[in-house]
């Protein structure tokens, strides 16, 4: 039998879909990395192609049905331990000095940071360490992390905070053995989980970066926003940049990817660090 003719603005739409809901560009030339992104849907629903699947989303009423596993597919989730280390050297060396001394006589340093694109948490749990190792240093310091991301899967396994042995390389030898219990998996491999003192102090939770206002406090301390802004077009990555601002204190620090660094342009930042800026002092 004759396979039925796709309609031409099937994929179009899907592509527009996708960047009206989660921001993400997705030119005509990405078709072979949508196609392979969602493969493993392919073979599960029985299509053979893109083609047959779209018309599955827009034929048949799939697309509600699949939306978060599309989602979840099509996110890109890169991510890595102590990934670009210098900005954890300037989280420990100076923006947390830097909050401590603020404090009046006798008061505790209230330190929030948002990992603003956690993926599957290891920014998260990598800046983590190095907060509980500065509170182990001055009692003072009272830290919590926030984590958000679009895509609940990798959402799951931050929460679950049990990582596989062979992704807890980068993270230093005295920290695994502080932070971490070892186990194993079901397959007999290595892994292993974050310890509870450490997870109580870590929340995630989904969140979509494109639909501001964004429910998180106000005057952060820092914010890591890395290797998120290169997906979306210009007017989206100004307007994030400018939301992110308005979330940190007078002196926070916007941490974001090396390659996106040249897009951070709002006047009330400065730039102190390769992807490293700071809130201006007395300035709205």
């Amino acid at each position: 039998m004759q396979a039925l003719k796709l309609r031409p603005d099937y994929r179009e739409r899907f592509r527009d879909i996708i960047y009206r809901e989660t921001g993400i560009c997705m030119p005509a030339n990405k078709d072979h990395l949508l196609a392979s992104r969602l493969r493993r849907r392919f073979i599960e629903g029985g299509f053979h192609d893109l083609d047959g699947y779209l018309r599955h989303l827009f034929e048949e009423g799939g697309l509600a049905r699949d939306w978060e596993l599309i989602v979840n597919q099509v996110t890109t989730n890169k991510t890595e331990f102590f990934r670009e280390r210098r900005h954890f050297e300037i989280l420990s060396e100076q923006v947390i000095p830097e909050a401590l001394a603020r404090l009046r006589p006798g008061a505790a340093c209230r330190f929030r940071l948002w990992s603003a694109a956690a993926s599957t948490g290891a920014e998260a749990y990598s800046a983590a360490m190095v907060l509980a190792d500065a509170a182990a240093a001055d009692r003072r310091l009272d830290w919590a992390i926030l984590g958000t991301d679009i895509s609940t899967a990798v959402l799951a396994q931050a929460e679950r905070a049990i990582y596989p042995s062979r992704e807890l390389t980068p993270v230093p030898a005295q920290m695994r053995v502080r932070y971490t219990m070892a186990g194993r998996s079901r397959n007999g491999a290595g892994s292993a989980r974050f310890v509870p003192e450490l997870r109580r102090r870590m929340r995630f939770a989904e969140m979509n970066l494109i639909n501001p206002p964004f429910p998180v406090a106000r005057n952060l301390d820092a914010i890591f926003l890395r290797n998120v802004l290169i997906y979306f077009d210009e007017a989206r990555q100004a307007r994030l940049i400018a939301d992110m601002v308005e979330h940190l204190r007078p002196g926070g620090w916007l941490f974001v990817g090396h390659a996106e660094s040249m897009v951070v342009e709002d006047g009330r930042l400065d730039h102190m660090a390769p992807a490293a800026f700071r809130r201006k002092e007395n300035q709205p």
